[in-house]
């Protein structure tokens, strides 16, 4: 209490006026002193404030969230443009295909139009979403049958595809080269095949009959050479047993090769060869035979883009003004999708037989 307040307590104190004054309680003083000091209001006996957490910023949250609902709404109104924003093929859908386990049940679908260019010669095709090489030939799990066991199948299944790749990949090969290592796969003995194998890569004018392209790809490097190092490849290999217990393996092998002419102009063109080729492995002690080599039972070519005209051995794509020339040799009442493998190989339909006209691609 002030003195002011005192000294008018005492004056009405003897006038009988008044009350005495209360005089504050401990805790009200010291309210009263930290109200005066600023200290604030003192924290009740029941009340608990908890620890003050440390500050942080959730703009990054709202950003973030925001940016996700925006793409996906964007990803439900415009999905193929979406995919061309993520640096695709020519703006093509560039997962890559799950392994052919089995005949494909239809034709791959019609992705965006895309010329094929030096720096992305599969674009536009359904094959830019095949494997590379090699890898794009499916190899079934192997367990014994007739004369062979698991591993035995193994190893023949594995030395199919070598055959595959030596014919169909290897790049001496695919520039003219004598294919030496696909033919050490062959039986010596097989007299039918080695008269083919000498006629075939031997004559300048082979026949439908001597084609070297049934079973090899060529190119003449003076007048095509390939763009880039990856041939794009789908198909698989099966087995059974054939006959005399032979482990009989069948390949179903589409290849598209990417070229351009040698002079160089930058006209990309995709030669596309599908081959179905049925191998024997036979039992020595039933067919007279070399370790390692096998048998061919059969062996068939459909091919586009590789030449309408009479055989000369090697793939001749319609560059330039031969691509006009081509297209009126063909017929336009035959037409077959070379990427569809829905049906075996039919070459009445094909795409390289000469004779009476060539069937029109739809695509390449």
């Amino acid at each position: 209490m002030s003195d002011e307040e005192w000294e008018r307590f005492l004056r009405d104190a003897e006038a009988g006026a008044g009350s005495a004054p209360v005089e504050p309680s401990a805790r009200a003083r010291e309210t009263e002193r930290r109200l005066r000091d600023g200290a604030g209001r003192p924290e009740g006996w029941r009340t608990y404030t908890p620890a003050s957490p440390r500050p942080r910023s959730r703009t990054g949250w709202y950003l973030t969230g925001f940016a996700a609902a925006v793409a996906l709404l964007a990803v439900a109104l415009f999905p193929q443009q979406i995919v061309g924003w993520s640096g695709g093929d020519g703006g093509q859908d560039a997962t890559p295909l799950a392994a052919e386990t089995g005949p494909p049940r239809e034709a791959p679908g019609a992705g965006p139009d895309g010329r094929a260019t030096l720096a992305e010669p599969f674009r536009g095709s359904p094959a830019a979403r095949w494997a590379d090489g090699a890898a794009g030939i499916t190899v079934p799990a192997a367990k014994a049958t007739g004369w062979m066991d698991a591993a035995q199948v193994e190893q023949a299944l594995g030395r199919s595809r070598d055959f595959l790749v030596a014919a169909g990949l290897d790049p001496r090969v695919l520039r003219g080269a004598r294919p030496t290592e696909a033919i050490t796969l062959l039986n010596p003995h097989q007299k039918d095949v080695q008269r083919y194998l000498r006629t075939a890569l031997s004559a300048r004018t082979p026949t439908p009959d001597t084609d070297p392209l049934l079973l090899f790809s060529r190119f003449r490097p003076e007048q095509t050479r390939l763009v880039g190092d990856v041939v794009k490849t789908r198909g698989r290999l099966t087995y059974r047993e054939g006959k005399r217990g032979a482990v009989e393996v069948t390949a179903d092998v589409t290849f598209v090769y990417p070229v351009t002419p040698a002079a160089g102009d930058g006209e990309v063109i995709r030669t596309i060869a599908r081959r179905q080729i049925v191998m024997s492995w036979d039992d020595p002690d039933e067919v007279v035979t070399e370790p390692g080599t096998m048998t061919l039972l059969s062996y068939a070519l459909d091919m586009t883009n590789g030449g309408c005209d009479a055989p000369t051995g090697y793939f001749v794509p319609p560059f330039g003004r031969a691509a006009a020339d081509e297209e009126g040799a063909t017929d336009a009442s035959r037409q077959v999708d070379p990427y569809d493998r829905t049906e075996p190989l039919d070459l009445s339909g094909g795409t390289g037989t000469a004779g009476d006209g060539c069937a029109t691609a739809t695509r390449s």
